[in-house]
């Protein structure tokens, strides 16, 4: 062992630090990710704080880093203004875990916030919807209000499976259903439900076209990929991902709807060409809403002139 009395050419270096040295940074953890809804950007939520991403050209176009605490597990665009919902995570959350927070980057502050009996699991965003998704519960708000509009149960949820269309039409919305194995189909222009069995075990992974008119499906086998008519649940067109188990992590319609992309724990993803139709509608059963049964906090009343229902960007003080 070195002497440094004896020495005098030796520094500890735990003792005689060089300045010009600084300390270290641990490296952010990745908690979430999610596309924004024209998928060219999309979100990361860290135990710091959030970042966002183009996607053509790939580059990091804005980031915020929090003082203290910082931990954000949700965290969802509206295409590419201003507006994100964040929801707290990792082992220093920023927010509670059983909130929704409307966060306003134009003016670096939350302007509305929904508070829940348990954690919220995922949000999804339309120009005129906010969908909030529990273990076992979905709720459906108007935007500007925050006016509870639907209630669904679930079976047990705790991926957040929940999918929405983003289409200039009206909002279809596709989550589990109260069996395994089944997807509910919420058609809210015609105010109909379609209840589909999808598959034998339990859902695994579902993705939506963005007109709502197509729903693609796995199970927790991963061995097949099934493409449902969410007018009328019929089975259109099935693939097969391969023979062995398989944990799906994601399933993404092309814009088009020609082609489904297939990602999972193998390491592969598959990209499978889609010879469908939506077809016409069938029967549906009639869907009823329910009451109000959580409290929420606004002040997005001053969104009203600015945030119509188309959203331009150019109104909304876009940031990127």
């Amino acid at each position: 062992e070195p002497d440094s009395d004896a020495n005098p050419n030796f520094h500890s270096p735990l003792l005689d630090p060089p300045d010009s040295v600084p300390p270290a940074v641990a490296p952010s953890s990745l908690l979430h990710l999610s596309f924004n809804q024209d998928h060219g950007c999309f979100a990361a939520g860290t135990d710091h704080g959030f970042r966002i991403y183009n996607c053509d050209p790939f580059r990091e176009i804005f980031r915020r880093d929090f003082d203290r605490g910082g931990g954000i597990g949700v965290v969802e665009m509206l295409f590419r203004c201003n507006i994100l919902a964040l929801v707290g995570g990792g082992p220093d959350p920023q927010y509670p875990p059983n909130k929704v927070m409307i966060w306003d980057d134009h003016q670096s502050r939350c302007i509305s916030e929904l508070s829940f009996r348990s954690e919220v699991r995922l949000v999804r965003l339309r120009r005129d919807r906010i969908i909030v998704v529990l273990e076992q519960k979905i709720f459906v708000y108007n935007f500007v209000d925050l006016k509870l509009l639907h209630q669904i149960e679930t079976i047990l949820n705790p991926k957040g499976l929940c999918a929405v269309s983003q289409g200039a039409g009206s909002l279809v919305l596709v989550c589990p259903g109260l069996q395994k194995g089944q997807v509910r189909v919420e058609h809210y222009a015609s105010k109909r439900t379609k209840f589909i069995m999808a598959h034998d075990s339990r859902i695994a992974c579902f993705a939506l076209s963005q007109d709502g008119q197509l729903l693609a499906t796995a199970s927790t086998k991963g061995t097949l990929v099934r493409i449902y008519n969410t007018i009328d649940g019929s089975l259109l067109q099935e693939v097969r991902r391969g023979a062995d188990r398989a944990e799906i992590y994601s399933l993404a319609f092309s814009s088009n709807a020609q082609w489904l992309a297939v990602s999972s724990d193998k390491g592969t993803v598959h990209v499978f060409s889609l010879k469908i139709s939506a077809g016409s509608p069938g029967t549906t059963q009639s869907r009823s809403t329910s009451e109000p049964v959580v409290s929420s906090h606004s002040s997005l009343s001053f969104i009203r002139g600015k945030m119509p229902y188309f959203c331009p960007m150019h109104l909304l003080f876009s940031l990127f």
